[in-house]
């Protein structure tokens, strides 16, 4: 099994939901606000005539733990649905789950999923 994390543009995350609603790997997902920054350095705007540099962006942070022969199509998914092509489209991790629990039945491993 494998979690992957992707960080992308808040308003992509519609996207990410409706495709993955579409997909036979539907196992659910995890979605937290996150504020961040990568290669772009936030960027700067014009705040009452005082130029105001940004550098923390606001990002979706997408978790899902996958079987491991679900992790390339899972990854073709999220980034199809967040392509823009500019910069700042966001960040696809990849790791290792030594297990799953489902609290409510005990089932582990796949089977929890």
């Amino acid at each position: 099994m494998k979690k992957i994390e992707a960080i992308i543009r808040t308003e992509k995350l519609e996207d990410v939901k409706r495709a993955l609603s579409r997909t036979k790997h539907n196992h659910g997902m995890t979605v937290c606000q996150v504020l961040g920054f990568g290669k772009q350095q936030g960027f700067a705007e014009l705040v009452r005539g005082q130029r105001v540099v940004s550098t923390l962006l606001a990002k979706v942070k997408i978790e899902m733990v996958v079987k491991d022969e679900d992790v390339e199509a899972m990854i073709e998914l999220i980034q199809t649905a967040t392509l823009t092509g500019e910069v700042g489209d966001g960040k696809i991790s990849v790791s290792p789950i030594e297990n799953v629990i489902r609290i409510r039945t005990n089932e582990r491993g796949e089977e929890a999923l």
